[in-house]
């Protein structure tokens, strides 16, 4: 593999992405106030994007598209291959990956639920920065779910932000 994947992500205190139909309201309503999270900064050094298809139709409800002057790969076994010419659509991880490694993607951004899970489980992911949301949700979709064995991590940094956000940065080992 070429390709150095990382995570951004933003949960709640209780772990959840999103709640149980999906939304984020709890992130956006709150999000600006944690002031300046990097995020920039880590798009800036992405060339391609992977996302499963909840995360996309997602992306697809905000006022702009996100990604410009970003290769964008959606993994999903039900999204129709020509839906967005924006984006390539992948059935399998496998091809996904061979996609990203015959193009030379090399910092590759994973966003979405099933698809951090699925990168994680094949040991494809490098890096992750979590951003902890001051909220409890009590139920919702989950960043983490099983794992076959302990992924062990390094901790390299855990700071502040505003309004009682804290954000954490891990090397992933494999």
């Amino acid at each position: 593999m070429s390709f150095h994947a990382a995570v951004f992500i933003a949960v709640s205190l209780d772990g959840f992405i999103a709640r149980a139909d999906g939304s984020i309201d709890w992130l956006t309503e709150r999000g600006e106030q944690a002031g300046d999270t990097g995020y920039d900064e880590f798009m800036a050094s992405i060339d391609t994007v992977v996302l499963g298809r909840k995360t996309y139709e997602t992306v697809l409800a905000f006022d702009f598209w996100p990604y410009d002057g970003k290769q964008v790969e959606v993994l999903s076994t039900t999204l129709a291959p020509d839906a967005d010419e924006r984006v390539i659509v992948h059935r399998t991880l496998e091809g996904l990956v061979e996609t990203l490694n015959d193009r030379g993607a090399q910092r590759v951004y994973t966003d979405g639920g099933s698809v951090i899970q699925t990168f994680l489980r094949a040991g494809l992911l490098n890096e992750l920065t979590i951003t902890t949301a001051p909220v409890l949700l009590g139920t919702g979709i989950p960043l983490f779910g099983p794992l076959e064995a302990d992924i062990p991590l390094t901790h390299n940094a855990t700071r502040t932000l505003k309004a009682g956000f804290t954000q954490s940065d891990y090397t992933i080992h494999r």
